[in-house]
């Protein structure tokens, strides 16, 4: 019996020798192309593959074919050099001509204009730190709010937590806050056509602005196009600067390409925030960014904006509970809302109530809304703004019972780490 044993055990090894090695586990079978484009340098002026301007002369940095898994590795939307040790004066040494850096663009190999972009958002990996700021002039509530404010976020993929914000977690839920193609020709010189237009009514319009602007050759001060570079401030028809946090990771979202490769870039990615930012900042940091893209051709002609395909990721980002304020559009006689300041209308000085005005409607329901987080919440007005800059939606509830349209704000009472 012995001698069988022996027999057998010296013909296992002799067969094992015989197969071919087995794979150590499953780290070694691969079927993903993927395409990476690196940060290079601090800052974007130092990194051949970001730009902070829209023009179709911008050449792409890679390409990928697809189905490739592209990553994009972001910076922050300021640029900044903002870490867990700054404080509010810091924010005077930013320059917004710097918003926002992009990374990219990325030729997309046989897409051509008139083609559909899909664009399927598969993984964000934030950055360590995040920030959330007021920047005096700028956000909903700019004429209330005119003082800076700084709030440093650390940041997991659970949760980010703040010594600024004491009691306060906010759920990690990210997304890209700016994610587009490029401009054509036409597009451009369309939109820097009405943008002027407004400009000139005394509405807020923002011209090219060559200083800052990157990539320099093209639309720098001594570029080659440096007076039809779009900023990306605002969001357009090529995407861009959206900031609609149901792009969450499984989404996919559907541009028209207006250039041969389309030019997909991403950028200023959003660890978490309310629908309206409304400070003018989310939890803004930088992350490293998987998409993955699929042409449709021609349907260029049905889609000719952003739109998005999702599934349950809207449910999945809805709070266990909640607080709601209901806003109408309603306001004191004698003022006229900031953002109605460039009609010049003395009706609407005059009025104490506003008709189908939504804008007046939100900016009631988040006024209260900041109001309650004071009263019940012990935070202060800066850090009730912020907090619902990152955890407060502004929702329509309704557009039909004229005058007074419906907008409420939502707060996420899940954030209250008890």
């Amino acid at each position: 019996m012995k001698g069988l044993l022996s027999l057998i055990a010296t013909a296992g090894v002799a067969l094992a020798g015989a197969m071919p090695a087995a794979l150590a586990d499953t780290t070694d079978v691969k079927w993903q192309n993927k395409v990476v484009i690196e940060k290079k340098g601090n800052h974007c002026v130092d990194d051949p593959n970001c730009f902070n301007r829209y023009h179709p002369a911008i050449p792409p940095v890679s390409r990928a074919k697809p189905g490739d898994m592209i990553t994009f590795h972001t910076r922050d939307a300021l640029d900044s050099d903002l870490n867990l040790t700054s404080v509010a004066d810091d924010l005077a040494a930013i320059d917004l001509n710097l918003v926002h850096p992009m990374t990219g663009p990325v030729h997309i190999e046989g897409a051509k204009r008139g083609d559909v972009l899909a664009i399927t958002l598969v993984d964000i990996e934030p950055d360590q730190y995040g920030y959330t700021v007021i920047v005096p002039g700028f956000g909903f509530l700019r004429d209330i709010y005119t003082k800076p404010h700084l709030v440093n976020w650390k940041l997991t993929r659970n949760h980010a937590v703040s010594e600024q914000m004491p009691g306060v977690k906010v759920p990690y839920e990210a997304f890209m806050g700016s994610v587009g193609v490029l401009p054509g020709e036409p597009e451009t010189k369309a939109w820097l056509a009405r943008e002027a237009a407004l400009g000139a009514a005394k509405g807020i319009a923002l011209p090219p602005q060559p200083v800052g602007a990157l990539p320099s050759a093209v639309c720098g001060p001594n570029g080659s196009h440096k007076d039809a570079c779009l900023r990306t401030i605002p969001p357009r028809e090529n995407g861009g600067n959206m900031d609609v946090q149901q792009m969450q990771v499984g989404t996919t979202l559907l541009l028209p390409c207006f250039i041969d490769g389309c030019g997909l870039f991403v950028g200023d990615v959003h660890y978490a925030q309310g629908d309206g930012e409304v400070s003018g900042t989310a939890i803004e940091t930088g992350a490293v960014v998987t998409v993955r893209t699929e042409i449709r051709p021609g349907q260029g002609a049905q889609i000719t904006s952003p739109e998005v395909e999702g599934g349950s990721q809207i449910k999945d980002i809805e709070p266990s509970k909640f607080y709601q304020t209901i806003g109408l559009p309603i306001k004191k006689a004698g003022e006229i809302p900031e953002q109605l300041k460039y009609l010049e209308s003395e009706k609407i000085k005059d009025l104490e109530n506003l008709s189908e005005d939504l804008t007046l409607a939100a900016r009631d329901a988040l006024i209260k809304m900041i109001a309650y987080i004071q009263r019940e919440h012990g935070l202060s007005a800066e850090q009730a703004y912020i907090l619902a800059s990152v955890a407060v939606d502004l929702r329509v509830g309704q557009v039909v019972d004229v005058p007074n349209y419906v907008v409420t704000a939502v707060l996420n009472l899940d954030v209250f780490d008890k």
